[in-house]
Formats: structure tokens, C-alpha cells, sequence
């Protein structure tokens, strides 16, 4: 199916032709008439999470950051965008971006580094967060905040230029065919993993310095701790069957209850996962990458590459191992889990369902509302199994404006605790704020998944909405990124991906 045949939600006209188009999708979502304003509407409702409650059901989803200082120091920008996810409203915070535990780890040159250099900065943040959230609510209880703790792993650009300077934790054949990894080319040793770990409790010890109430140990999007769940054939202690490899997070959970106790802890996770696609060369023209296509060769089968995925059928989820990597997290006392999927940096179509790809992406293979659905369904499967959890659920943006009526519907059936929210936020912060009130939709501010917020990073340019933002919409970078987008040549702030093979594509930022 071309993308000429999938619905563009801001032509459906009403709730009842929603139905009927997911309905000839067969993607079977929850969905209420109309959207109830507080208190009535169970995204009102108050939550107890780690301890404390929050006021209603909505959480901040943590991104990626482009428009830090190159020693890892927030910007007017980064402070702007806080601020925004303070207006929102949300009850959670989780993370409002993803930090570095060390320079190494950054996945580009201008992410966010926790240290104790930088730790003051991040508490900056925090606060301005926290006091744009009391001028939006006129004074509300504070939403908890989380800080996402993260080594980028296979996809570390930590120096200016931004050249790839993978450590990986396993041998892939299909990614490291993507960036040129040779046979001799390092996995990371065992005593490296080891004292990585001592870099998470430290990083965990300054958020809780700083204020923080939470630090997310990120296993999702091909990052290290995902990729670590997926080292199946890795040899030792950190490889082969599950406890090895979720032993990283074991011990970096021990080391913070040792050194940060009150400090709670959450995990956002690649519950899900595909092999890894590409734009379809027959269907592919300038200026308009093909439909996703996957990579399957012989010999990578069966798929022993992935965490949540069939290795018999390397398309389709195998939740078996999440649900018993849930019963882990319980037994280190984590419950608070953000259940995620796939990568953007080779199947950004699982982990995030938009219309638009990103420049140098590729189609979408799916009517993206099949996506959605497929998010919700984990998320449901999941809750299912582990009711005693708080459950964090993602792919709501691409609903557009049936986010309401969808979100609604799946906390009180309890498919989810809370609906997570990204890339919209970017665009239109206070749309959680607006529906708990009873407000009208801004329907002009609403995300329509244009994937800019990917493309301007992947040419170097600062993170936000270039469509729907007056601040990046007027600002310099956008005419920048239209030449990019156009296939100019804009000068860059990070160098381009090395040559890959012909079809190969590369990924986004976690803001997808």
C-alpha cells in the first residue's frame, strides 16, 4: 500500500469515521465519544506512583536533546524546552530528555552530560520546569520528574563533527554491516561494562542532589542497555541467557539503592523489536525514500539479535522475555516501567508511527495507524501481566486529534497507567493542560508527525518543531534545514553518516 492510501487523521471528520477507519485497519484501539474535562475523565484521576501521587495521566516522554553546550550544559533553548514541559500540565516527567553518565556515551556532540560539573545545570532545569508548571496550573501539586540516565552505546557521537564512534556490546551482523564495523572492530569488555556501571550510580547520585525523584535506567531504542538485552551470542556474565544479559541493569539498580536509596527508579523499554528495515529501492526516487523493506539474510537466521522479537519470524514481537524481564524489575523493587518499542535508527516506523518519514528515512510500510495500535496492545499485554506495575504508554501522537478520545478510553480500561507524550509536546505543550480543563483542542498546534524534529537533527540543527514553533519556525535553522531538506548542502554542525551500503538509512533522534 503507498502512503497515497493511508488516512491523514486531520481529514477524518468525527469520531464515527474514525471508528470506521480502524476498523478496515482491523487496528482494534479503545475509543470514546468525547473527551470528559477534570474531574471526570479518567485521565484525571490521581495516580500513586514511587510513593507519591500524581494528579492526572498524562507523562512528559523523555527525547533527545540537540542544543546543549559541547561540555554537556543546557541552552536558553534546552531551558525554553523544559519550560514547556513544565506548562503541560503532566503529571510525570519522565526525564525530559535523555543525559549522558559520561562524555563517551553521548549520542551526539551537543547532548546533556550529568557530572558534577554540569549537576547544578540540570537542577536549573528542573526548577524552571517545575515553576512553569505552577504558573500553568495556578499552583497545582508538582508533577514527579525523572532524569533518563543513558549510554548511546552503537550510536555514540560525543565529539564536535559529530563522527560515529560505536562501542558495541555485541556483534550484529546486519547494524554493523550499517556502519561499517569489520570483524576485528572492539566489543566492549566485560570490566568496561563493569565500570560503566559505577558512572550510572554516580549520575543517579547527582539527580538526587539535584532534586530529581526518579532516574530512568534506559533499555529502548538500540541504545547500550537495549542492545545489552539483545546479546544473545555475547559470551560471559553480561551474555546468553536473560539474567546475564539484564545484569548490567541489576547492578547498576544495586549500586544506586547503595549510594542514592531514597531515589526511585524506572526503566523506559524496547518491550518490542523488529530486524532492521530500509527504504525499498524499486519504489524509491529522488526526494522520496521508498517503503520500509526488512533485512533478513540467511544468515541471521534464526534472529538471535533482538530482545522482543521472533527469532523465527524476526517481524513480529515475541513478548515472552519482556514479561519475564518485568518479573526482574520486581524483584530489584523497580515498578515503574515506560513501555517502548523498536529503534529509530532502524525500524523508526515500529518506534514511532508517522506519515512524513524523516529525510533520510524511508515509508512508511504500514498505514501508521497500524503502529498505534500495535503500541497499545504491547502496553495492554504487558499491564495484563504485571497489574501490581505502573505503566507508562507510548504512541499516541499520530492519533492527532483522537488522542483524547483513545487516551481516555485506555486508562480506564486500564490498558495503561499513564499516556505518554513526545514529539507533540514540541509543537503544543499545553494540549494535556487544555483537554483536563475542558478546553478546545488548538487543532493548528497539534503534531502531524512531519518528522522535522528528526531531520533538522540529523542535519545538525537544534532540536523543536520547525513547523509548528514560531520560535524554530522563524528562527535561522529553518531556512537551513529546508535546504537540507530540498537535498542541499547547509553547513553542518555534525559531519554526515560514513557510506553505507546501497538502501541503508540511518536512524533519528529519540524524539520520533
Amino acid at each position: 500500500m503507498a502512503t497515497a492510501d493511508f488516512a491523514r487523521i486531520a481529514t477524518i471528520r468525527g469520531v464515527e469515521q474514525f471508528r470506521n477507519c480502524l476498523a478496515e485497519l482491523g487496528a482494534d484501539l479503545p475509543c470514546d465519544d468525547a473527551p470528559l474535562a477534570a474531574p471526570h475523565s479518567p485521565l484525571a484521576q490521581p495516580l500513586d506512583v514511587l510513593g507519591r501521587r500524581v494528579t492526572n495521566r498524562f507523562a512528559v516522554q523523555p527525547m533527545e536533546g540537540w542544543d546543549g553546550t559541547p561540555d554537556g550544559r543546557p541552552t536558553e533553548n534546552t531551558v525554553r524546552r523544559w519550560r514547556r514541559f513544565g506548562s503541560s500540565g503532566a503529571g510525570l516527567v519522565w526525564g525530559g530528555e535523555a543525559v549522558a553518565v559520561r562524555h563517551e556515551g553521548r549520542a551526539n556532540p551537543n547532548q546533556l552530560v550529568l557530572r558534577p560539573e554540569t549537576a547544578s545545570d540540570l537542577g536549573r532545569l528542573r526548577g524552571e520546569l517545575l515553576a512553569a508548571h505552577r504558573a500553568a496550573t495556578d499552583g497545582a501539586p508538582p508533577p514527579i520528574v525523572g532524569l533518563q540516565l543513558t549510554h548511546s552505546g552503537r550510536y555514540c557521537r560525543p565529539n564536535p563533527g559529530g563522527r560515529p564512534e560505536p562501542r558495541i556490546a555485541f556483534r550484529h551482523p546486519l547494524l554493523d554491516r550499517r556502519l561499517g564495523l569489520g570483524p576485528d572492530y572492539p566489543v566492549m569488555t566485560d570490566a568496561e561494562l563493569d565500570d560503566l556501571v559505577g558512572d550510572f550510580a554516580r549520575a543517579a547520585a547527582l539527580a538526587a542532589e539535584c532534586g530529581f525523584d526518579f532516574v530512568d535506567l534506559k533499555h529502548c531504542h538500540g541504545y547500550l542497555g537495549h542492545e545489552l538485552l539483545g546479546a544473545h551470542t555475547r559470551p560471559g556474565p553480561y551474555g546468553g541467557p536473560l539474567r546475564n544479559r539484564a545484569r548490567f541493569l541489576r547492578l547498576a539498580a544495586a549500586a544506586i539503592g547503595r549510594d542514592a536509596p531514597a531515589l526511585g527508579i524506572g526503566v523506559r523499554l524496547s518491550a518490542f523489536d523488529t530486524v532492521p528495515f530500509h527504504p525499498d529501492p524499486d519504489q524509491s526516487a529522488p526526494g522520496r525514500p521508498g517503503p520500509g523493506v526488512p533485512e533478513i539474510y540467511c544468515d541471521t537466521m534464526p534472529y538471535r539479535y533482538g530482545f522482543g522479537v521472533d527469532a523465527d519470524q524476526p517481524v513480529e514481537p515475541d513478548l515472552a522475555e519482556p514479561a519475564q524481564f518485568l518479573d526482574i524489575l520486581r524483584e530489584l523493587g523497580i515498578t515503574l516501567v515506560n513501555v517502548t518499542g523498536g529503534s529509530p535508527y532502524y525500524n523508526p516506523h515500529i518506534q514511532r508511527p508517522a506519515l512524513y518519514p524523516p529525510s533520510d528515512g524511508y515509508g512508511p510500510p504500514e498505514d501508521p495507524l497500524v503502529g498505534v495500535a500495535r503500541h497499545l496492545h504491547v502496553t495492554r499485554t504487558l499491564k495484563e501481566l504485571a497489574p501490581d506495575m505502573v505503566l507508562v504508554g507510548t504512541g499516541y501522537t499520530y492519533l492527532q486529534e483522537y488522542l483524547p478520545h483513545v487516551a481516555q478510553a485506555a486508562v480506564r480500561a486500564r490498558w495503561t497507567d499513564l499516556v505518554g507524550v513526545g514529539r507533540l509536546v514540541l509543537a503544543y505543550p499545553e494540549l494535556p493542560a487544555d483537554l483536563l480543563a475542558g478546553r478546545e483542542l488548538q487543532t493548528k498546534r497539534v503534531c502531524r508527525t512531519f518528522s522535522d524534529c528528526t531531520t533538522a537533527p540529523r542535519a545538525g540543527l537544534p532540536s523543536g518543531c520547525y513547523p509548528l514553533d514560531p520560535h524554530y519556525k522563524r528562527s535561522p535553522e529553518a531556512a537551513r534545514l529546508a535546504e537540507a531538506k530540498r537535498g542541499g548542502r547547509p553547513e553542518r554542525r555534525v559531519a554526515p553518516e560514513p557510506e553505507r551500503a546501497s538502501g541503508d538509512t540511518p536512524g533519528g533522534a529519540d524524539r520520533l
